[in-house]
């Protein structure tokens, strides 16, 4: 199969972080964008997601949400929580219908 070249334009940022990304997983930035053109065409969409590590901010947030201290339950069931939220809808339709008068 014939091959030809193709030039495209990036943010030199985007591209720096494209390339290490790129290289995490493994595989020249030429072979990521063939994977994905190939890929494009033969689904006609955007049919996959590549995924990285987590940045530094991700991973301390996961982190900080795994090791949380889930002893202490909240004082409402989810049904209580739940007739709080229709009823705050009942009082915001019938104050918009107020409004509306």
């Amino acid at each position: 199969m014939a091959q030809t070249a193709m030039t495209i334009r990036v943010d030199s940022e985007q591209k720096l972080r494209f390339d290490a990304l790129c290289e995490q997983f493994g595989m020249s930035v030429n072979a990521a964008i063939n994977v994905f053109i190939n890929a494009v065409v033969r689904t006609r969409s955007i049919p996959f997601q590549i995924n990285a590590e987590p940045d530094e901010t991700s991973r301390r947030a996961l982190e900080a949400f795994y090791s949380a201290d889930r002893t202490n339950r909240p004082d409402m069931t989810l049904d209580e929580i739940n007739e709080e939220i229709r009823a705050a809808r009942r009082d915001r339709k019938e104050r918009l219908e107020r409004e509306k008068q």
